[in-house]
Protein backbone atom coordinates (compact mmCIF):
# COMPACT_ATOMS: atom_id res chain seq x y z
CA UNK A 1 0.00 0.00 0.00
CA UNK A 2 1.14 3.54 -0.78
CA UNK A 3 2.35 5.37 2.30
CA UNK A 4 1.22 8.92 1.38
CA UNK A 5 -0.76 10.14 -1.63
CA UNK A 6 -1.38 13.79 -2.56
CA UNK A 7 -4.26 13.43 -4.99
CA UNK A 8 -6.02 15.61 -7.59
CA UNK A 9 -3.56 18.49 -7.40
CA UNK A 10 -2.19 20.80 -10.07
CA UNK A 11 1.49 19.84 -10.12
CA UNK A 12 4.08 22.53 -10.83
CA UNK A 13 7.37 20.68 -10.76
CA UNK A 14 9.76 23.63 -10.30
CA UNK A 15 11.34 23.47 -13.74
CA UNK A 16 9.31 26.35 -15.14
CA UNK A 17 7.34 24.00 -17.42
CA UNK A 18 3.54 24.29 -17.54
CA UNK A 19 1.73 22.68 -14.64
CA UNK A 20 -0.41 19.57 -15.07
CA UNK A 21 -3.02 17.59 -13.17
CA UNK A 22 -1.47 14.67 -11.33
CA UNK A 23 -1.12 12.76 -8.09
CA UNK A 24 2.09 12.65 -6.06
CA UNK A 25 3.27 9.65 -4.06
CA UNK A 26 5.62 10.18 -1.10
CA UNK A 27 7.47 7.21 0.35
CA UNK A 28 9.76 7.83 3.31
CA UNK A 29 11.70 11.01 2.62
CA UNK A 30 11.44 10.80 -1.19
CA UNK A 31 9.06 11.46 -4.05
CA UNK A 32 8.13 8.00 -5.28
CA UNK A 33 5.87 8.67 -8.26
CA UNK A 34 3.97 11.41 -10.10
CA UNK A 35 1.01 10.69 -12.38
CA UNK A 36 -2.44 9.15 -12.27
CA UNK A 37 -2.35 6.90 -9.19
CA UNK A 38 -5.32 4.59 -8.51
CA UNK A 39 -3.83 2.54 -5.68
CA UNK A 40 -5.04 2.88 -2.07
CA UNK A 41 -2.89 4.80 0.42
CA UNK A 42 -2.53 4.85 4.18
CA UNK A 43 -2.83 8.64 4.08
CA UNK A 44 -4.50 10.60 1.27
CA UNK A 45 -4.61 14.37 0.91
CA UNK A 46 -7.12 15.77 -1.54
CA UNK A 47 -5.41 18.70 -3.26
CA UNK A 48 -8.25 19.48 -5.64
CA UNK A 49 -8.05 23.14 -6.74
CA UNK A 50 -4.60 23.53 -5.22
CA UNK A 51 -1.03 23.72 -6.46
CA UNK A 52 1.41 20.98 -5.48
CA UNK A 53 5.02 22.09 -5.89
CA UNK A 54 8.50 21.71 -4.41
CA UNK A 55 9.26 23.36 -1.07
CA UNK A 56 10.55 26.90 -1.41
CA UNK A 57 14.28 27.53 -0.92
CA UNK A 58 15.21 30.85 0.72
CA UNK A 59 18.73 31.67 -0.46
CA UNK A 60 19.25 34.70 1.72
CA UNK A 61 18.32 34.48 5.39
CA UNK A 62 19.59 35.48 8.80
CA UNK A 63 18.16 32.56 10.76
CA UNK A 64 21.63 31.64 12.06
CA UNK A 65 20.43 31.64 15.65
CA UNK A 66 16.67 31.22 15.23
CA UNK A 67 16.51 27.48 15.79
CA UNK A 68 19.01 27.65 18.64
CA UNK A 69 16.57 29.98 20.43
CA UNK A 70 13.36 28.20 19.38
CA UNK A 71 13.41 25.08 17.16
CA UNK A 72 9.74 25.71 16.29
CA UNK A 73 10.49 29.04 14.61
CA UNK A 74 7.92 28.62 11.85
CA UNK A 75 7.31 31.95 10.11
CA UNK A 76 9.01 30.55 7.01
CA UNK A 77 7.69 26.99 6.88
CA UNK A 78 4.11 28.26 7.22
CA UNK A 79 4.53 30.05 3.90
CA UNK A 80 6.08 27.01 2.21
CA UNK A 81 9.81 27.50 2.83
CA UNK A 82 11.53 24.16 3.44
CA UNK A 83 15.20 25.23 3.23
CA UNK A 84 17.07 28.30 4.39
CA UNK A 85 20.63 29.36 3.50
CA UNK A 86 22.12 31.38 6.37
CA UNK A 87 25.40 33.17 7.05
CA UNK A 88 24.70 36.01 4.62
CA UNK A 89 26.01 39.58 4.41
CA UNK A 90 29.39 38.46 5.77
CA UNK A 91 27.87 37.56 9.13
CA UNK A 92 28.04 33.93 10.23
CA UNK A 93 27.90 32.28 13.63
CA UNK A 94 31.27 30.64 13.20
CA UNK A 95 34.59 30.99 11.45
CA UNK A 96 35.75 30.05 14.15
CA UNK A 97 34.22 31.79 17.14
CA UNK A 98 36.66 33.98 19.04
CA UNK A 99 37.56 37.57 19.82
CA UNK A 100 35.23 40.29 18.57
CA UNK A 101 33.27 37.71 16.58
CA UNK A 102 32.34 35.95 19.83
CA UNK A 103 31.51 39.28 21.48
CA UNK A 104 29.00 40.04 18.73
CA UNK A 105 27.37 36.63 19.11
CA UNK A 106 27.12 37.16 22.87
CA UNK A 107 25.46 40.54 22.25
CA UNK A 108 22.95 38.86 19.94
CA UNK A 109 22.15 36.17 22.50
CA UNK A 110 21.69 38.86 25.18
CA UNK A 111 18.50 39.92 23.36
CA UNK A 112 16.98 36.54 24.18
CA UNK A 113 18.30 36.12 27.70
CA UNK A 114 21.15 33.86 26.48
CA UNK A 115 18.96 30.76 25.97
CA UNK A 116 21.99 28.70 25.03
CA UNK A 117 25.75 28.91 25.45
CA UNK A 118 27.91 28.50 22.35
CA UNK A 119 30.15 25.49 22.75
CA UNK A 120 31.59 25.35 19.25
CA UNK A 121 34.77 26.90 17.90
CA UNK A 122 34.56 25.76 14.28
CA UNK A 123 31.93 25.47 11.57
CA UNK A 124 31.45 21.75 12.08
CA UNK A 125 30.59 22.30 15.74
CA UNK A 126 28.10 25.02 14.89
CA UNK A 127 26.36 22.78 12.37
CA UNK A 128 26.30 20.00 14.95
CA UNK A 129 24.64 22.38 17.42
CA UNK A 130 21.98 23.21 14.82
CA UNK A 131 21.36 19.52 14.19
CA UNK A 132 21.05 18.83 17.93
CA UNK A 133 18.55 21.68 18.39
CA UNK A 134 16.35 20.46 15.55
CA UNK A 135 14.32 22.64 13.23
CA UNK A 136 11.03 22.75 11.36
CA UNK A 137 12.85 23.07 8.04
CA UNK A 138 16.19 22.32 6.42
CA UNK A 139 19.06 24.70 7.11
CA UNK A 140 22.44 25.35 5.55
CA UNK A 141 25.12 27.88 6.42
CA UNK A 142 27.80 29.93 4.73
CA UNK A 143 31.00 31.26 6.25
CA UNK A 144 30.99 35.04 6.58
CA UNK A 145 33.85 37.26 5.49
CA UNK A 146 33.14 39.79 8.26
CA UNK A 147 33.27 37.06 10.89
CA UNK A 148 36.51 35.64 9.49
CA UNK A 149 38.07 39.10 9.42
CA UNK A 150 37.01 39.80 13.01
CA UNK A 151 38.57 36.53 14.12
CA UNK A 152 41.90 37.39 12.53
CA UNK A 153 42.07 41.20 12.43
CA UNK A 154 39.43 42.48 14.81
CA UNK A 155 37.90 45.70 13.50
CA UNK A 156 41.10 47.11 11.99
CA UNK A 157 40.63 49.24 8.87
CA UNK A 158 43.66 48.07 6.91
CA UNK A 159 44.83 45.42 4.50
CA UNK A 160 45.86 42.08 6.04
CA UNK A 161 49.46 41.04 6.31
CA UNK A 162 50.49 37.99 4.26
CA UNK A 163 50.19 35.83 7.38
CA UNK A 164 46.76 37.25 8.22
CA UNK A 165 45.51 36.66 4.70
CA UNK A 166 46.80 33.11 4.81
CA UNK A 167 44.98 32.54 8.11
CA UNK A 168 41.74 33.93 6.68
CA UNK A 169 42.07 31.66 3.65
CA UNK A 170 42.63 28.73 5.99
CA UNK A 171 39.50 29.54 7.99
CA UNK A 172 37.34 29.89 4.87
CA UNK A 173 38.66 26.61 3.48
CA UNK A 174 38.25 24.82 6.82
CA UNK A 175 34.69 26.09 7.23
CA UNK A 176 33.68 24.91 3.76
CA UNK A 177 35.40 21.57 4.27
CA UNK A 178 33.39 21.18 7.50
CA UNK A 179 30.10 21.79 5.73
CA UNK A 180 29.62 25.48 4.92
CA UNK A 181 27.77 25.80 1.61
CA UNK A 182 29.48 28.99 0.51
CA UNK A 183 31.42 32.15 1.31
CA UNK A 184 29.49 35.38 1.92
CA UNK A 185 30.61 38.98 2.11
CA UNK A 186 29.00 42.11 3.48
CA UNK A 187 31.23 44.67 1.83
CA UNK A 188 28.92 47.52 2.83
CA UNK A 189 29.33 46.69 6.52
CA UNK A 190 32.34 47.04 8.79
CA UNK A 191 34.73 45.25 8.83
CA UNK A 192 34.08 43.92 5.31
CA UNK A 193 34.03 47.50 4.04
CA UNK A 194 37.67 47.88 5.13
CA UNK A 195 38.83 45.19 2.69
CA UNK A 196 40.24 45.67 -0.79
CA UNK A 197 39.01 43.64 -3.75
CA UNK A 198 42.23 41.59 -3.86
CA UNK A 199 41.54 40.30 -0.34
CA UNK A 200 38.04 39.18 -1.31
CA UNK A 201 39.35 37.52 -4.48
CA UNK A 202 41.85 35.50 -2.45
CA UNK A 203 39.15 34.29 -0.05
CA UNK A 204 36.51 33.67 -2.73
CA UNK A 205 39.06 31.49 -4.51
CA UNK A 206 38.73 28.98 -1.66
CA UNK A 207 35.00 28.72 -2.39
CA UNK A 208 35.66 28.45 -6.12
CA UNK A 209 38.17 25.66 -5.56
CA UNK A 210 35.47 23.69 -3.74
CA UNK A 211 32.58 24.40 -6.12
CA UNK A 212 30.77 26.59 -3.57
CA UNK A 213 28.83 29.80 -4.11
CA UNK A 214 30.02 33.33 -3.37
CA UNK A 215 27.15 35.46 -1.97
CA UNK A 216 27.72 39.19 -1.72
CA UNK A 217 25.99 42.09 -0.06
CA UNK A 218 27.64 44.61 -2.35
CA UNK A 219 30.00 47.37 -1.28
CA UNK A 220 27.32 49.90 -2.22
CA UNK A 221 23.59 49.73 -2.94
CA UNK A 222 23.43 53.40 -3.85
CA UNK A 223 22.54 55.26 -0.67
CA UNK A 224 26.08 55.72 0.61
CA UNK A 225 27.42 57.50 -2.47
CA UNK A 226 30.21 54.92 -2.98
CA UNK A 227 29.07 53.79 -6.39
CA UNK A 228 26.19 51.39 -7.01
CA UNK A 229 27.39 50.30 -10.43
CA UNK A 230 31.04 50.03 -9.39
CA UNK A 231 29.92 47.65 -6.65
CA UNK A 232 28.17 45.37 -9.15
CA UNK A 233 31.24 45.38 -11.37
CA UNK A 234 33.43 44.48 -8.38
CA UNK A 235 31.30 41.42 -7.54
CA UNK A 236 31.32 40.30 -11.15
CA UNK A 237 35.07 40.81 -11.43
CA UNK A 238 35.55 38.53 -8.42
CA UNK A 239 33.66 35.86 -10.34
CA UNK A 240 35.70 36.54 -13.46
CA UNK A 241 39.03 36.25 -11.61
CA UNK A 242 38.20 33.14 -9.57
CA UNK A 243 35.55 31.25 -11.56
CA UNK A 244 33.32 31.25 -8.48
CA UNK A 245 29.53 31.16 -8.82
CA UNK A 246 28.39 34.71 -7.87
CA UNK A 247 25.12 35.32 -6.03
CA UNK A 248 24.23 39.02 -5.81
CA UNK A 249 22.34 39.49 -2.56
CA UNK A 250 19.02 41.36 -2.41
CA UNK A 251 19.41 43.17 -5.73
CA UNK A 252 18.14 46.73 -5.33
CA UNK A 253 18.67 50.44 -5.90
CA UNK A 254 18.75 51.89 -2.39
CA UNK A 255 18.26 55.59 -1.68
CA UNK A 256 16.68 58.39 -3.66
CA UNK A 257 19.87 59.22 -5.67
CA UNK A 258 19.59 55.90 -7.56
CA UNK A 259 15.83 55.38 -7.75
CA UNK A 260 14.70 54.38 -11.22
CA UNK A 261 18.02 52.82 -12.23
CA UNK A 262 17.03 49.17 -11.78
CA UNK A 263 17.20 48.60 -15.52
CA UNK A 264 20.87 49.61 -15.56
CA UNK A 265 21.61 47.16 -12.75
CA UNK A 266 19.95 44.34 -14.68
CA UNK A 267 21.89 45.31 -17.81
CA UNK A 268 25.19 44.91 -15.94
CA UNK A 269 24.16 41.45 -14.73
CA UNK A 270 22.96 40.39 -18.17
CA UNK A 271 26.18 41.49 -19.84
CA UNK A 272 28.14 39.36 -17.37
CA UNK A 273 25.88 36.39 -18.00
CA UNK A 274 26.29 36.92 -21.74
CA UNK A 275 30.03 36.74 -21.21
CA UNK A 276 29.52 33.26 -19.77
CA UNK A 277 30.00 34.16 -16.10
CA UNK A 278 27.84 32.34 -13.58
CA UNK A 279 26.10 35.37 -12.04
CA UNK A 280 22.59 35.57 -10.60
CA UNK A 281 20.83 37.37 -7.77
CA UNK A 282 17.98 37.38 -5.29
CA UNK A 283 15.38 39.88 -4.12
CA UNK A 284 12.76 40.42 -1.43
CA UNK A 285 9.47 41.87 -2.78
CA UNK A 286 9.22 44.98 -0.59
CA UNK A 287 10.08 48.64 -1.06
CA UNK A 288 11.55 48.95 2.44
CA UNK A 289 14.86 47.49 3.58
CA UNK A 290 16.11 46.61 7.05
CA UNK A 291 19.44 46.39 8.82
CA UNK A 292 21.18 47.43 12.02
CA UNK A 293 21.41 51.00 13.27
CA UNK A 294 25.16 51.09 12.66
CA UNK A 295 24.85 49.33 9.32
CA UNK A 296 22.28 51.84 8.10
CA UNK A 297 23.33 55.17 9.56
CA UNK A 298 26.92 55.26 10.87
CA UNK A 299 29.89 56.36 8.73
CA UNK A 300 32.24 53.40 8.40
CA UNK A 301 35.28 55.20 9.82
CA UNK A 302 33.41 55.65 13.10
CA UNK A 303 33.18 51.87 13.60
CA UNK A 304 36.89 51.11 13.28
CA UNK A 305 38.13 49.24 16.34
CA UNK A 306 34.75 47.89 17.43
CA UNK A 307 31.99 49.04 19.75
CA UNK A 308 34.23 50.01 22.64
CA UNK A 309 36.34 52.31 20.47
CA UNK A 310 33.24 53.81 18.84
CA UNK A 311 31.77 54.58 22.26
CA UNK A 312 35.06 56.29 23.12
CA UNK A 313 34.69 58.50 20.06
CA UNK A 314 31.18 59.45 21.13
CA UNK A 315 32.56 60.44 24.55
CA UNK A 316 34.88 62.98 22.90
CA UNK A 317 33.04 66.16 21.93
CA UNK A 318 35.02 66.73 18.75
CA UNK A 319 34.68 63.16 17.51
CA UNK A 320 31.02 63.07 18.54
CA UNK A 321 30.33 66.14 16.42
CA UNK A 322 32.02 64.50 13.46
CA UNK A 323 30.12 61.22 13.86
CA UNK A 324 26.84 63.12 14.30
CA UNK A 325 27.49 65.07 11.09
CA UNK A 326 28.17 61.83 9.21
CA UNK A 327 24.95 60.29 10.52
CA UNK A 328 23.00 63.39 9.48
CA UNK A 329 24.42 63.15 5.93
CA UNK A 330 23.30 59.51 5.66
CA UNK A 331 19.80 60.28 7.00
CA UNK A 332 19.49 62.94 4.27
CA UNK A 333 20.00 60.26 1.61
CA UNK A 334 16.66 58.77 2.69
CA UNK A 335 14.98 62.23 2.44
CA UNK A 336 14.21 62.55 6.14
CA UNK A 337 14.24 60.84 9.53
CA UNK A 338 10.62 59.84 8.84
CA UNK A 339 12.03 57.19 6.47
CA UNK A 340 13.76 55.37 9.37
CA UNK A 341 11.61 53.11 11.57
CA UNK A 342 12.96 51.48 14.73
CA UNK A 343 12.16 47.76 14.60
CA UNK A 344 14.12 46.41 17.57
CA UNK A 345 15.66 48.19 20.56
CA UNK A 346 15.88 46.09 23.70
CA UNK A 347 16.70 48.86 26.24
CA UNK A 348 13.51 50.77 25.35
CA UNK A 349 10.83 48.63 23.71
CA UNK A 350 8.50 51.64 23.47
CA UNK A 351 10.71 52.97 20.65
CA UNK A 352 9.88 49.96 18.49
CA UNK A 353 7.51 50.98 15.71
CA UNK A 354 8.44 54.67 15.99
CA UNK A 355 10.12 56.69 13.27
CA UNK A 356 13.46 58.29 14.02
CA UNK A 357 11.66 61.64 13.97
CA UNK A 358 9.36 60.43 16.74
CA UNK A 359 12.26 59.07 18.78
CA UNK A 360 14.13 62.37 18.47
CA UNK A 361 11.03 64.24 19.63
CA UNK A 362 10.88 62.04 22.72
CA UNK A 363 14.54 62.70 23.42
CA UNK A 364 14.18 66.40 22.55
CA UNK A 365 17.14 66.41 20.19
CA UNK A 366 17.97 66.26 16.49
CA UNK A 367 17.54 62.85 14.74
CA UNK A 368 21.29 62.32 14.30
CA UNK A 369 21.86 62.90 18.01
CA UNK A 370 19.02 60.48 18.80
CA UNK A 371 20.86 57.82 16.79
CA UNK A 372 24.00 58.32 18.89
CA UNK A 373 22.07 58.19 22.17
CA UNK A 374 20.37 54.95 21.15
CA UNK A 375 23.67 53.36 20.15
CA UNK A 376 25.22 54.33 23.47
CA UNK A 377 22.62 52.09 25.13
CA UNK A 378 22.65 49.22 22.61
CA UNK A 379 22.62 48.29 18.94
CA UNK A 380 19.20 48.55 17.30
CA UNK A 381 17.52 47.31 14.13
CA UNK A 382 15.81 49.71 11.74
CA UNK A 383 13.57 49.60 8.68
CA UNK A 384 14.23 52.09 5.88
CA UNK A 385 11.82 53.46 3.27
CA UNK A 386 14.68 53.21 0.79
CA UNK A 387 13.49 51.61 -2.47
CA UNK A 388 11.33 52.74 -5.39
CA UNK A 389 8.46 50.36 -6.19
CA UNK A 390 9.15 50.67 -9.93
CA UNK A 391 12.63 49.21 -9.38
CA UNK A 392 11.26 46.43 -7.19
CA UNK A 393 8.70 45.55 -9.88
CA UNK A 394 11.28 45.51 -12.67
CA UNK A 395 13.85 43.42 -10.82
CA UNK A 396 11.12 40.97 -9.76
CA UNK A 397 10.58 40.00 -13.40
CA UNK A 398 14.20 39.03 -14.18
CA UNK A 399 14.48 35.25 -14.74
CA UNK A 400 17.82 34.93 -12.89
CA UNK A 401 16.53 36.57 -9.67
CA UNK A 402 15.47 34.16 -6.91
CA UNK A 403 12.85 35.11 -4.35
CA UNK A 404 14.60 35.45 -0.97
CA UNK A 405 13.61 37.09 2.30
CA UNK A 406 16.74 38.59 3.88
CA UNK A 407 14.82 37.74 7.07
CA UNK A 408 14.80 35.11 9.77
CA UNK A 409 12.57 32.29 10.93
CA UNK A 410 10.50 33.79 13.73
CA UNK A 411 7.40 32.94 15.73
CA UNK A 412 4.34 34.82 16.99
CA UNK A 413 4.93 33.59 20.56
CA UNK A 414 8.01 33.24 22.73
CA UNK A 415 11.38 34.97 22.48
CA UNK A 416 11.31 35.24 18.67
CA UNK A 417 8.15 37.36 18.82
CA UNK A 418 9.99 40.40 20.19
CA UNK A 419 10.15 43.74 18.40
CA UNK A 420 8.64 44.85 15.12
CA UNK A 421 10.85 43.16 12.50
CA UNK A 422 10.53 43.60 8.76
CA UNK A 423 7.46 41.60 7.65
CA UNK A 424 9.56 39.80 5.04
CA UNK A 425 10.34 37.16 7.69
CA UNK A 426 6.68 36.15 7.67
CA UNK A 427 5.51 37.00 4.17
CA UNK A 428 8.11 37.03 1.38
CA UNK A 429 7.04 34.00 -0.65
CA UNK A 430 3.32 34.42 -0.06
CA UNK A 431 3.58 38.11 -0.96
CA UNK A 432 5.37 37.34 -4.23
CA UNK A 433 2.67 34.84 -5.21
CA UNK A 434 -0.10 37.26 -4.29
CA UNK A 435 1.30 40.52 -5.63
CA UNK A 436 3.48 39.63 -8.62
CA UNK A 437 1.63 36.54 -9.84
CA UNK A 438 -2.04 36.95 -8.92
CA UNK A 439 -2.52 40.72 -8.77
CA UNK A 440 0.04 42.32 -11.09
CA UNK A 441 0.37 39.28 -13.38
CA UNK A 442 4.00 40.28 -13.84
CA UNK A 443 5.31 36.70 -13.46
CA UNK A 444 3.76 33.38 -14.55
CA UNK A 445 2.92 31.08 -11.66
CA UNK A 446 5.22 28.34 -13.00
CA UNK A 447 8.05 30.86 -13.38
CA UNK A 448 7.53 32.18 -9.86
CA UNK A 449 7.71 28.64 -8.50
CA UNK A 450 10.91 27.99 -10.49
CA UNK A 451 12.53 31.05 -8.93
CA UNK A 452 11.61 29.79 -5.48
CA UNK A 453 12.73 26.19 -6.05
CA UNK A 454 14.97 24.88 -8.83
CA UNK A 455 16.77 28.19 -9.41
CA UNK A 456 17.93 28.61 -5.79
CA UNK A 457 18.68 24.86 -5.63
CA UNK A 458 21.00 25.28 -8.62
CA UNK A 459 22.78 28.21 -6.94
CA UNK A 460 23.51 25.92 -3.97
CA UNK A 461 24.41 23.04 -6.29
CA UNK A 462 21.76 20.77 -4.75
CA UNK A 463 21.01 17.73 -6.88
CA UNK A 464 17.94 16.29 -5.13
CA UNK A 465 15.95 19.31 -3.98
CA UNK A 466 14.07 22.06 -5.78
CA UNK A 467 12.04 19.80 -8.09
CA UNK A 468 9.09 17.45 -7.90
CA UNK A 469 10.45 14.34 -9.56
CA UNK A 470 10.79 10.67 -8.57
CA UNK A 471 13.86 10.19 -6.39
CA UNK A 472 13.96 13.77 -5.18
CA UNK A 473 13.67 14.51 -1.48
CA UNK A 474 10.07 15.09 -0.48
CA UNK A 475 10.03 18.79 0.37
CA UNK A 476 6.52 19.50 -0.88
CA UNK A 477 4.06 22.39 -0.59
CA UNK A 478 0.30 22.36 -1.23
CA UNK A 479 -1.22 25.85 -1.50
CA UNK A 480 -4.27 27.64 -2.85
CA UNK A 481 -3.15 30.01 -5.64
CA UNK A 482 -6.32 32.06 -5.23
CA UNK A 483 -5.90 32.83 -1.55
CA UNK A 484 -2.20 32.58 -0.71
CA UNK A 485 -1.16 35.90 0.78
CA UNK A 486 1.00 37.61 3.35
CA UNK A 487 -0.70 39.14 6.38
CA UNK A 488 2.35 40.64 8.12
CA UNK A 489 2.61 44.43 7.98
CA UNK A 490 5.16 46.96 9.18
CA UNK A 491 2.80 47.89 12.01
CA UNK A 492 1.92 44.27 12.92
CA UNK A 493 4.75 42.11 11.51
CA UNK A 494 4.23 39.00 13.66
CA UNK A 495 1.45 37.50 11.53
CA UNK A 496 1.59 34.28 9.51
CA UNK A 497 0.89 33.92 5.80
CA UNK A 498 -2.35 32.27 4.68
CA UNK A 499 -3.26 29.93 1.85
CA UNK A 500 -0.56 27.30 2.45
CA UNK A 501 -2.41 24.19 3.58
CA UNK A 502 0.24 21.48 3.69
CA UNK A 503 4.03 21.37 3.89
CA UNK A 504 6.17 18.25 3.92
CA UNK A 505 9.82 18.47 4.98
CA UNK A 506 11.83 15.38 4.04
CA UNK A 507 8.51 13.55 3.71
CA UNK A 508 7.25 14.55 7.18
CA UNK A 509 3.95 16.41 7.51
CA UNK A 510 5.14 19.69 9.04
CA UNK A 511 2.17 21.95 8.23
CA UNK A 512 -1.23 20.24 8.14
CA UNK A 513 -4.43 22.03 7.15
CA UNK A 514 -2.65 25.35 7.58
CA UNK A 515 -1.28 24.70 11.08
CA UNK A 516 2.15 23.45 12.18
CA UNK A 517 2.32 19.90 13.50
CA UNK A 518 5.33 20.51 15.72
CA UNK A 519 7.48 18.16 13.67
CA UNK A 520 11.20 18.92 13.57
CA UNK A 521 12.02 17.11 10.37
CA UNK A 522 14.53 19.64 9.12
CA UNK A 523 18.08 18.57 8.39
CA UNK A 524 21.38 20.41 8.37
CA UNK A 525 22.64 20.34 4.80
CA UNK A 526 26.41 20.19 4.48
CA UNK A 527 28.44 20.40 1.29
CA UNK A 528 27.18 17.80 -1.17
CA UNK A 529 25.00 15.91 1.31
CA UNK A 530 21.72 17.34 -0.01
Amino acid sequence: MIELLVKNGFVIDGSGAPGFAADVVIHGDRIDAIGKIDQPARTTIDARGQVVCPGFIDLHTHSDGSFLVDPLADSKVRQGVTLELMGNCGMSFCAPLKGIAKEYLDQWLDRYGKPMKPTWDAMGGYLDALAAAGSTLNVAAQVGHGTVRQCVMGMDARAPSPDELAEMRRLVAESIDQGAMGFATGLYYAPGSYSLTDEVIALAQEAANRGRVYSSHLRSEGADGCGLFTAYHEAIEIGRRTGVRVQLSHVKCKGTPVWGRGGEVLEIIERARGEGLDVAGDQYPYSRSSTTLTGALFPRWSLVGGRGVTLGRLASSGDRDRVRAGVAEIIALYDSADAVLVSSFSPERSYEGLTLTEVSERLECEPAEAVLRMYEKAEASVILASLAQRDVDLIAQAPYISVASDGASLRTAGPLSLGKPHPRSYGTNARFLKEFVREKKAVRLEEAIRRMTSLPASRMDLSHRGRLAPGYLADVVVFDPGTVADTATFVEPHSYAIGVDHVFVNGVHTVKNGAPTGARAGRVIRSKAD
